[in-house]
């Protein structure tokens, strides 16, 4: 299914349910209503704002249908996010897989993960008329569990052929930096529906480790689809946009919803998230041998004007 992403970055916002609808209210003088959206239609909601409010009702309408509710900072990263327990009719079946899964295999996955993600980026460099060699390089040389560090070295190269010597990838960053972290958000969002629609617990990773994040899996995931981000950033950055505003926000939201090059053809990039966490819920059944990841070729998305719709 390819919803709507839903953003609220205005304080002084009540959200509420009414009639299979989020509705959006102001707080202050009429309390006027500002916008309605179906309940069905929604993939996430991204609370980007700190002076909301919202009903319960919504939170528990939200989590039956399987769509986040993704908590933001200032600097436009996820640090929460509200998602269902409830998410498929095989989720007790497919945690004991996932949870059954053996070393080997998660490193064998982790490498295609890798593997696709050079070869990603490299078609971001491509499509913005950098250098692509060293990329793809590395993509030829990963080894099952990437014990190289394959990834990170792809990272220090990428990210100077991007975007100039200069720049430093920074989450706590401005400008670019920003641009990106709300671009990873809304992505992250989508995988995190995806992984729970699956019927996969998003904790559960293949590769990312840490501690205290409860969304490794989703962040697992989510790896091929952030040159996306990247190229996208790129390319409003040419178009001197390099800061985050309603008209980049709605760029980079739009950019679910283009088309990566799948063995099936042409496929939207939020529904590649989608199959490729039930491949992985596959992988981990038995039922296929590899993940469904989208092949290297990315999308130009700013054919005009930015606050088209």
């Amino acid at each position: 299914m390819i919803g709507r992403i839903v953003e609220v970055a205005d304080d002084r916002r009540h959200l509420f349910v009414s009639r299979g609808f989020l509705v959006v209210q102001e707080t202050e003088g009429e309390r006027k209503e500002l916008g309605q959206v179906p309940l069905d239609d929604i993939t996430a909601v991204i609370a980007n704002a700190h002076g909301l409010s919202y009903t319960n009702n919504l939170l528990v309408a939200l989590a039956e249908r399987g769509a986040p509710f993704v908590l933001c900072t200032s600097n436009h990263n996820a640090v929460g996010m509200l998602w269902p327990i409830d998410g498929n009719h095989q989720q007790g079946k497919r945690f004991d897989a996932q949870l059954a899964a053996t070393k080997p295999t998660h490193k064998r996955l982790w490498a295609d993960i890798v593997r696709s993600k050079l070869l990603q980026q490299a078609a971001a460099l491509e499509a913005a008329g950098a250098p692509v060699a060293p990329l793809s390089a590395l993509a030829g040389k990963v080894r099952s569990g990437d014990p190289d560090n394959l990834e990170a070295q792809g990272a220090r190269r990428y990210w100077g052929l991007l975007f100039g010597s200069e720049f430093r990838r920074d989450p706590n960053g401005d400008g670019l930096n920003a641009l990106l972290n709300y671009g990873y958000t809304v992505y992250r969002a989508a995988t995190a529906r995806a992984v729970v629609a699956a019927g996969l617990h998003p904790t559960l990773g293949l590769h990312h480790s840490n501690e205290g994040n409860p969304m490794r899996l989703v962040d697992d995931l989510m790896e091929p689809f952030r040159p996306m981000v990247d190229l996208l950033v790129w390319q409003l950055q040419q178009k001197k946009e390099s800061r985050v505003s309603p008209d980049t926000k709605r760029a980079l939201v739009r950019s679910l919803y283009d088309d990566m090059q799948t063995d099936s053809g042409a496929t939207p990039a939020m529904v590649c998230m989608q199959r490729l966490a039930v491949s992985l819920a596959q992988v981990y059944l038995g039922e296929r041998d590899k993940l469904d990841l989208p092949l290297p070729g990315l999308p130009v998305f700013l054919a005009g004007s930015l606050s088209d719709d």
